[in-house]
């Protein structure tokens, strides 16, 4: 009896030492989630007021067999609490519909897909710039995170089924901390509750400061973590990229902009609105080029070499209004980076303001911009 019971034990100690093993080798693997070159799904489930057969109608499937027979291997999906849940934390249905029909017509075209939660109702990025900078609330409110951690529960019960391969999740977008370590303080929270959920999906974690390149350097990722894609956002020089734009002051500026260079003549400059003179005066003094974006990835490429993860630039792009040779100038520039550091990325955006596609149309918004998005390296080069 007595050799029975310790041949037990022993069996019992071996079963549990090899569950042990196998359950660390699991959660140590490193996902396929390899990415390369794709574009934002924006204005759809985030930013938008379209509802009902207008949403529905929004993206369908040949967007997304369109994206793939351009050379796209990824997308990245904003979606905006206000469109998944009620005031009282209600799922409203079609909107999640929308999400898994999407994430089902990737699998298909052999995309792989990014879901960002863009906008939820105690952050939202473009706040301090429209006044209501008061209203975010996520980085003071206990109960704020714990909302956002509960909306990832409800996505994570509703997307776990796809495969880590091909589907991933950033849990924020463009956090505005006012301290660094309030948003690395509230990624640990996060992590820790989606690793208790999902310990293999890989998650997508940006830099504060709307994910700032310049910010990247102050980000703590959690130790040990290989399903990690870093992201930053990159706009510079914004006086180029949001030429015209309406929501920012720079886009007040009517005069000529110049690319490679100093992008404002001193003819310029004083011919402007003296209310922007403040914020143009750098744009008449600073050389921008291939070169300044080089050092401007600087810290993105330098933090994901420390942690040995993918970086990924989540969102660049050129508003519709900009000079086409000077957008065209930028992308090539931009594309030249992006290939020499193996940066991934999606543009900002498919068919909106800054976008390639016309879904009113449905033709090419701006086949050149394509030509040259599809030009660089793709995924496997």
């Amino acid at each position: 009896m007595k050799k029975f019971l310790l041949f037990f034990v022993a069996l019992v100690c071996a079963t549990t030492m090899m569950n042990s093993c196998r359950e660390e080798s699991t959660d140590g693997k490193v996902n396929d989630f390899r990415i390369r070159r794709g574009t934002n799904l924006s204005h759809w489930l985030s930013q938008s007021e379209e509802r009902g057969e207008a949403r529905r109608q929004h993206i369908q499937e040949d967007d997304f067999e369109r994206l793939e027979q351009l050379g796209f291997d990824f997308v990245r999906i904003p979606i905006d609490e206000v469109q998944f849940w009620d005031e009282e934390g209600d799922q409203l249905p079609e909107a999640w519909n929308l999400l898994t029909n999407a994430l089902d017509l990737a699998v298909k075209h052999h995309l792989r897909a990014i879901v960002d939660l863009h906008i939820i109702r105690s952050h939202y990025f473009n706040a301090e710039n429209e006044g209501g900078a008061n209203a975010n609330t996520l980085f003071t409110s206990e109960e704020a995170q714990q909302n956002l951690v509960d909306m990832w529960y409800q996505l994570s019960d509703a997307l776990k089924g796809y495969s880590t391969d091909s589907v991933a999740y950033e849990f924020m977008n463009e956090p505005v901390a006012e301290d660094h370590e309030q948003w690395n303080q509230l990624i640990a929270k996060v992590h820790k509750a989606l690793r208790e959920r999902e310990p293999q999906r890989t998650l997508v974690i940006g830099s504060n400061r709307w994910q700032g390149y310049e910010t990247m350097k102050y980000l703590k990722v959690p130790e040990g973590d290989k399903n990690i894609v870093l992201s930053f956002h990159y706009y510079n020089p914004m006086l180029l990229t949001h030429y015209g734009a309406w929501w920012t002051p720079l886009g007040k500026y009517k005069g000529k902009v110049n690319y490679p260079g100093v992008l404002v003549s001193k003819e310029d400059y004083e011919a402007a609105p003296d209310s922007i003179k403040s914020q143009l005066e750098p744009f008449t003094q600073q050389e921008w080029n291939i070169d300044r974006i080089r050092a401007d990835f600087k810290d993105a490429i330098e933090a994901a070499k420390k942690y040995g993860l993918q970086l990924f630039c989540g969102e660049w792009g050129v508003y519709e209004p900009v000079d086409r040779e000077l957008a065209y100038k930028w992308t090539k520039d931009m594309l030249s980076v992006f290939d020499e550091y193996d940066i991934a990325w999606t543009t900002w955006c498919y068919d909106a303001d800054f976008g390639f596609w016309d879904q009113k149309k449905n033709d090419y918004k701006d086949k050149g911009l394509v030509d040259i998005l599809t030009s660089g390296k793709k995924l496997g080069d």
